[in-house]
């Protein structure tokens, strides 16, 4: 019976770890915003835009990053196994275009590395920015982060905004909501702690010769954690740029977002293990306390299924209590569950102003619903191809 008593409370101490990583960089990211001075030079650099099937949005992606191209600077979209008329459509809004086709080597990652190869080939420059097709990066963010990134002399990633769209239902606006504390407020919080950021594979900025140092031909579905990831251990973690932001829809269909999530949750979920241990070792090997935040960050699960971990935790630890074990596991599982309620309050105090009503909590139990089976999925067929979001029926958008 110590046995069983011993690993549960493990376990439940574990599960705490990370609510407290979380509440952590929830509670530092609660001050606003202060405006931040520009780096003083400007580096050459060039703008690399990924796109698969993107003819309807790649105009307008091209269209709000052209007033911020320079002299010397470069605009390339990299029409990775189209079939629709995106190369054509970028050419016609004024960017330089590539055509990649390779129906085997599929996802990002592989686009990524075409559009780095080909850049190489013609005359690499300082800075490379990366900005999703489907995103909106303005003229002044794009000069920002690639002054920061000069200037540090490490990737920098912008503050990555997913809005629900018009007339947005109640699970959109908690999913924007998620998103926004995921990709803003956290990393925000963390900056203020000293601690790196992820790459959020949109709106980033990065010295070129730096991708060098590691792999980006990758189908992996979050290949944007990964390569964060691959630079931090190569000593270069990233840094977060909050005055600066990308912007993009949450997609609408309720089946294109379930792949959306599935996509990021299996692919972050994949990462835990492997490179928890990789940047342990490395904070130990370099003494370098932030390969340590990296790795504590990297177990923190995205809200809803953080809650479903902890209230499983706290099932378990009732169950063996009843059965007549010790009550400090339920007791540990139950403060941690406690305490990242009040955390996601904090947050929605903070971060879902503007963003969220009160009767959208009523759609609460269907997301659990939705995360409960994504991990159910993880744990049996999990996802490893990458699939492109269907943003079907999305109109135009200018820059």
């Amino acid at each position: 019976m110590l046995v069983v008593d011993l690993l549960l409370c493990a376990l439940a101490l574990a599960g705490a770890v990370p609510v407290l990583v979380l509440a952590a960089q929830v509670l530092a990211s609660l001050p606003l915003l202060r405006p931040a001075p520009l780096a003083p030079r400007r580096p050459a650099l060039a703008v690399l835009i990924p796109a698969h099937d993107e003819a309807v949005l790649i105009a307008g992606a091209v269209a709000a990053l052209r007033p911020g191209i320079g002299p010397g600077d470069r605009l390339l979209v990299v029409a990775d196994n189209c079939r629709d008329a995106t190369a054509a459509v970028a050419r016609a809004a004024g960017a330089e275009v590539v055509e990649r086709h390779d129906p085997v080597r599929r996802g990002k990652g592989f686009a990524l590395d075409f559009g780095y190869r080909h850049l190489a080939a013609t005359g690499l420059p300082e800075t490379l920015v990366v900005v999703d097709a489907d995103c909106i990066l303005a003229p002044d963010g794009l000069d920002r982060i690639a002054r920061l990134s000069a200037a540090l002399d490490r990737p920098v990633q912008a503050a990555y905004r997913l809005v629900p769209p018009r007339e947005a239902s109640s699970s959109l606006r908690l999913a924007a909501f998620a998103t926004v504390v995921k990709q803003i407020g956290r990393p925000l919080g963390a900056g203020r702690l000293g601690w790196p950021c992820n790459i959020s594979g949109t709106g980033f900025a990065v010295p070129a010769r730096l991708l060098a140092t590691v792999g980006l031909a990758s189908g992996h579905l979050a290949e944007d954690l990964k390569l964060g990831l691959d630079l931090a251990l190569a000593g270069h973690p990233p840094v977060f740029c909050p005055q600066t932001e990308v912007t993009s829809v949450l997609p609408a269909a309720t089946t294109a977002r379930r792949t959306q999530q599935t996509r990021w949750e299996h692919g972050h979920l994949s990462l835990i293990l492997p490179y928890a241990g990789l940047l342990a070792r490395g904070a130990l090997a370099r003494r370098d306390p932030r390969l340590v935040a990296m790795a504590l960050d990297l177990c923190v699960l995205p809200l809803v299924t953080l809650g479903l971990l902890e209230a499983g935790l706290l099932a378990a630890g009732a169950a063996w209590w009843a059965l007549g074990g010790a009550p400090a596991p339920m007791l540990v599982a139950g403060a941690s569950l406690a305490f990242l309620v009040l955390t996601f309050g904090t947050a929605g105090r903070r971060w879902g102003a503007g963003l969220l009503r009160q009767r959208d909590l009523r759609a609460l139990p269907g997301l659990v619903a939705g995360k409960a089976g994504i991990l159910a999925r993880f744990a049996g067929r999990r996802r490893a191809v990458w699939v492109r979001t269907d943003r079907g029926g999305e109109e135009p958008r200018a820059g």
